[in-house]
């Protein structure tokens, strides 16, 4: 998102090395991101669909195992992707200060299934699965609501709900920013290819920022983070989530 920061006239100055490293670093995030769109979109799925079995089948320590993996799988897959480029950096550059990846057919085919078809089913009949289940839910409710015994289970309902319909405004916003890289980036001026290139790597940021905007919780993480809080002892005791309810 940066690269118009780092272009002098038009034209790269840091090298064939750094182009490269700064190309392949921006493809290994936004790789991640969808990944881990799929995570929560799975994590939604057992939450909503199977409330039981969440806090069995969803514990810390998968989570981190399924983050830490996505990584991996985002690292190796993209090496692979951009292995040409990563063997000779500036391979395809036609001219000194040029910065530019190019992606044979078979690689690119690869990473339209990968990073965009694959992902998007997943994450569509997931969150359809997800919206027929709650509906039903709240349909089967309606009848039996009371003023007392109803009351905890309806603002569980109402927070299953909210973090479904977060998730599908992040899918929304995912459709937005990377079709038109994967439907009319090889047709395109260069401009017009640099803007849309700009709005695929703009999914990563909004992702977070969504998250930020809907979770109290996830705007005091943010918080700690940014004024280096998290680096205090004490830091790994603090309860988040239950300081943010009780406010």
């Amino acid at each position: 998102m940066f690269l118009p920061i780092l272009l002098i006239d038009g034209c790269w100055f840091l090298g064939d090395l750094m182009c490269t490293l700064y190309d392949y670093l921006g493809y290994v995030i936004a790789s991640a991101s969808v990944g881990s769109m799929v995570l929560i979109s799975v994590d939604r799925y057992v939450a909503i669909c199977h409330p039981l079995h969440y806090s069995s089948e969803i514990t810390q320590k998968r989570v981190q195992v399924c983050v830490c993996l996505c990584w991996i799988c985002s690292v190796i897959f993209q090496s692979l992707i951009l292995k040409d480029v990563l063997k000779q950096p500036g391979r395809y550059h036609s001219c000194i200060g040029e910065c530019v990846v190019f992606i044979n057919y078979i690689a690119g085919l690869a990473d339209l299934t990968i990073s965009f078809i694959v992902p998007i089913t997943v994450i569509v009949v997931l969150y359809m699965r997800i919206f027929v289940v709650a509906v039903s839910q709240a349909r089967a409710m309606r009848p039996h609501i009371t003023a007392v015994t109803q009351s905890g289970k309806v603002t569980a309902k109402k927070s299953e709900m909210k973090a479904a319909r977060t998730l599908g405004v992040v899918v929304v916003l995912f459709l937005i920013c990377l079709c038109p890289y994967y439907c009319q980036h090889n047709f395109l001026s260069d401009s017009s290819a640099a803007f849309v290139l700009w709005l695929y790597y703009l999914n990563s940021c909004l992702n977070p920022v969504v998250y930020a905007f809907r979770y109290p919780w996830f705007r005091k993480s943010i918080k700690l983070i940014v004024t280096f809080k998290m680096l205090q002892p004490d830091s790994s005791e603090a309860n988040i989530l239950k300081k943010t309810l009780l406010k």
